[in-house]
């Protein structure tokens, strides 16, 4: 029976972990679950699954899911802080970790996992955005597994020869093709979206997640963290991504041979689906996800416009330099959509705060997590201060 630790337990991503996990009682077992602040949502979990340890993002929320557990007779032991967020990640009990946690607050964990020598299920992309190489040398070096959760790394995962690892040419792999479904606003007409709500950016059309990844969707952002990713991932260079507009988001992505073939990888708009992947491999095993029906189905592509989504060429343009580019592109996206989402920036000044910033931040080498925190911690606060002017002009 393997153990598992979910980091994001209470996310999009941890219920339907937990959800998969629940159909096969007899193979795995829940170690840890961790949080941010959704104490009741925790207590229940934590009800269900009796884990050993529950971690919360501070004390507040961990002494209140404590007197809640206590009062109940369910002795999960509570812990809280960053710290115990790395600590879970290490026991040994726990086999297998679900990255989860949204945003640059998973890169330590996520680190630490590898550096545990655990599989480590990735769902958390800037992982490897901001510490691309420091990661895959933590992966290599402590004997980690490394498997892509997100739905679209996933299917190149799958449709990848065996030894991809030694050189996509030499296994005749001539391009990934990303899929990415465009978002809600993939028809609007750009001179309108001045107007548009955070609910509207986050009424995403095929996927049901979490308020930050779904802004990302909207301006594309996600797709460019997803292509940095897969850099990483595959062992290749930005120049071999190409992201393709899939409206239904029924083919996850693809993988161009040199012989002309290209394999896809199909299947109903439902994360559980490379979640069980994931947990099971290299066997298969049942997620709860119907298999796709054929028939009827109508799947059209076209081309993802960097004009459109300038998000998008900015991850490109951060993919290509390297460095601590992928860090200073995630902190300012991750301080521009909070601005949105709190009602303190335009939708289409996401794109501007994150290229603003680009520009003012130095680019180095990323040779280890001091450099990285640095960069991102500088691009927050150059972010910061673009938010400051233009509420000063308005």
């Amino acid at each position: 029976m393997k153990g598992v630790t979910i980091l994001g337990s209470t996310g999009s991503i941890g219920v339907s972990t937990l959800d998969v996990l629940a159909r096969h009682p007899d193979r795995f077992r829940v170690v840890a679950l961790t949080a941010n602040g959704h104490v009741e949502r925790m207590a229940e979990q934590c009800r269900r699954w009796r884990p050993d340890y529950a971690v919360m993002a501070d004390e507040e929320a961990a002494g209140r899911l404590a007197g809640l557990l206590r009062g109940e007779g369910v002795g999960t032991e509570v812990l809280a802080g960053r710290d115990a967020l790395s600590s879970v990640v290490t026991l040994p009990a726990t086999d297998y970790v679900m990255a989860a946690i949204v945003g640059a607050a998973g890169l330590m964990p996520t680190l630490a996992a590898a550096q545990a020598g655990k599989r480590v299920l990735l769902a958390n992309k800037e992982a490897l955005v901001m510490s691309g190489d420091l990661f895959m040398r933590a992966v290599r070096d402590r004997g980690a597994e490394l498997l892509p959760i997100d739905s679209e790394h996933n299917a190149v995962f799958q449709c990848m020869p065996p030894r991809f690892a030694e050189g996509l040419t030499g296994h005749g792999v001539h391009q990934i093709l990303l899929t990415a479904s465009g978002g809600p606003f993939r028809d609007r007409d750009p001179a309108t979206l001045d107007a548009v709500t955070p609910d509207e950016a986050c009424n995403h059309p095929n996927w049901d997640m979490g308020r930050k990844i779904s802004v990302d969707s909207a301006t594309m952002m996600n797709k460019g963290l997803e292509v940095i990713e897969a850099c990483w991932l595959f062992h290749t260079t930005p120049d071999r991504i190409q992201v393709v507009l899939h409206p239904q988001s029924i083919v996850h992505s693809m993988v161009s041979y040199c012989d002309g073939s290209v394999l896809a990888q199909l299947g109903n708009p439902d994360m559980r689906t490379p979640i069980a992947h994931g947990l099971a491999w290299p066997e298969r095993m049942d997620s709860g996800v119907e298999p796709l029906a054929l028939a009827g189905v109508n799947l059209t592509f076209g081309e993802a416009s960097t004009q459109r989504f300038p998000c998008l060429g900015l991850a490109f343009g951060a993919a290509r330099a390297g460095g601590t580019a992928g860090a200073i592109l995630n902190a300012a996206n991750e301080v521009a959509v909070a601005a949105f989402l709190g009602g303190r920036l335009p939708f289409p000044d996401i794109a501007r705060v994150v290229a603003d910033v680009l520009e003012r931040c130095t680019v180095v080498p990323a040779a280890d997590i001091g450099t990285i925190m640095a960069a991102d911690g500088e691009a927050r606060r150059l972010a910061g201060e673009y938010l400051q002017t233009m509420g000063r002009r308005n």
